[in-house]
């Protein structure tokens, strides 16, 4: 079956589809803002560009869109009716790039999270996950008496 837009629609629906900046990556950096976290974005030096990284605490997070890269909610397990076959192929090469740069950032030494699109519903849950992701990764604190 044909695409319901005109080529030129169609390219002008998905060049409007963003690839940084997004509203999900956005509530993630607030989040950490209001936990007093300081982070750089994405690092085009590091493996997958993760959208958010921490240095100092060689930190990377990825948000990812469900939709996008295959998640197993709802809205990740979508797939349109209307050219099957290229969506399918589409996320799944989204999601082995991803298994990708999760390996190639563990073997550099960062440790990795992936906040899903779905997982900012729960803002408290939110916040307590990247808390306790935080508090692994931070360095002993040593007391000298």
């Amino acid at each position: 079956m044909t695409d319901v837009y005109s080529p030129e629609k169609r390219s002008a629906v998905m060049r409007r589809v963003k690839g940084r900046d997004t509203s999900p990556e956005i509530a993630v950096r607030k989040a950490l803002t209001k936990l007093g976290v300081r982070y750089r974005l994405h690092r085009k030096d590091l493996p997958g560009k993760p959208d958010i990284v921490m240095p100092g605490r060689r930190l990377a997070i990825f948000v990812h869109g469900c939709f996008w890269h295959g998640h197993d909610c709802a809205r990740g397990g979508r797939v349109p009716k209307q050219n099957r076959d290229y969506w399918l192929g589409k996320v799944a090469r989204n999601r082995d790039r991803d298994a990708k740069a999760r390996e190639s950032l563990a073997a550099l030494g960062w440790r990795v999270e992936t906040i899903w699109e779905c997982d900012l519903k729960d803002q408290a849950a939110l916040t307590a996950r990247l808390t306790a992701f935080l508090r692994k990764g931070s360095p002993p604190v040593t007391l000298s008496s």
